[in-house]
């Protein structure tokens, strides 16, 4: 779908430039994309910029040699668009686009990588184990199902190391739910994440980089912290994140002064070790007992739905949605 609109009719304050949406992907959050996407494309054609929606697959590579955007503005989630595939790809056709570069995305998207840089780097996360298909298979892993759930206990969260938005996430309350938790993640991939459960609030803290021009000493702006409050389930899955009233967003977040800036600090830590760039949303949990604040995981392409957090966050910091997207848009030729 092209948007092709005459010069007139553009804003004159808008930089003149054909921007490439991609969006929708063949992974399983596919849907979640194509709305990120078409929210996207209406802000930028309300800014005044020439847009076309491209939905990458086997004719990717003529679909951008034909169209010939000025810069790609990146709305894929999940898979090969989060994964650095799609990065790669970009940087090899010479294209600038928005978010993070491949490696950067690499770390994030990997659940299980991104945990162990964050315990090197001394950023708190829940206490973990790894566990792959293979090693199950060929070398007996499941036996050791008893020694983890002995040195995590009990509630202990189930992941996929490279899915988000909460797909395939399976909970065992005990030993005898561990192996058909594992199973169901193992659905989504061949690599699973088994954390401690952290039972406390749900926050979410948003990371933009500073216009260009801004001092560089300003650095990376954390936003307001969302806190999301589901309403019927015991966690936040992906019908609470993506179905218009399964979830209370309440941004700014009621938080203490010390723990607001503790979440946005942690943030900050995340986003640099993880080399975000542009955009990018650091997942946290608090403790409802100790009060302890914890790092989960960091998304480096943020949804953009009428449900989205960064969106949310950005509004309570004052930046409308079209400013936010004009600010990741305008990250693309910064990198």
């Amino acid at each position: 779908m092209s948007d092709r609109p005459e010069r007139s009719q553009r804003s004159t304050s808008a930089p003149v430039g054909r921007v490439a949406v991609l969006r929708g992907g063949a992974s399983l959050e596919r849907n979640v994309s194509l709305r990120s996407g078409a929210h996207v494309q209406e802000a930028l054609r309300r800014l005044g910029y020439e847009t076309v929606a491209l939905d990458p697959g086997p004719d990717f590579v003529k679909q951008l040699s034909d169209e010939r955007p000025d810069v790609a503005f990146v709305a894929l989630h999940g898979g090969e668009g989060e994964d650095g595939t799609v990065q790669e790809l970009l940087e090899a056709l010479a294209i600038p686009y928005t978010g993070s570069g491949p490696s950067a995305c690499m770390r994030c998207a990997d659940k299980v990588l991104a945990k162990f840089l964050m315990r090197e780097a001394g950023i708190p996360t829940p206490e973990f184990r790894v566990l792959r298909e293979a090693s199950v298979k060929a070398l007996g892993a499941g036996a050791a199902v008893g020694p983890i759930g002995g040195a995590l206990g009990f509630p202990v969260v189930v992941k996929p190391a490279g899915q988000g938005s909460a797909l395939g996430v399976k909970f065992a309350h005990s030993a005898e739910e561990l192996p058909a938790a594992m199973v169901g993640a193992f659905s989504y991939d061949r690599k699973i994440l088994i954390e401690r459960y952290v039972k406390g609030r749900d926050l979410a803290v948003s990371v933009l980089d500073p216009m260009d021009g801004s001092p560089p000493a300003r650095g990376p702006l954390a936003l307001p912290v969302v806190e999301a409050i589901p309403r019927e389930e015991d966690f936040y899955n992906y019908e609470s994140r993506y179905e218009i009233g399964m979830t209370t967003f309440v941004c700014p977040a009621q938080l203490d002064t010390e723990t607001t800036a503790r979440a946005q600090q942690l943030a900050l830590e995340t986003y640099r070790l993880l080399g975000c760039h542009g955009v990018a949303r650091v997942d946290l949990m608090l403790d409802e007992q100790s009060g302890e604040l914890s790092v989960l995981e960091t998304n480096s392409i943020p949804g953009m739905t009428e449900t989205s957090l960064l969106p949310q966050a950005a509004d309570a910091a004052g930046i409308g949605f079209d400013e936010l997207v004009g600010r990741i848009l305008a990250s693309a030729l910064t990198r």
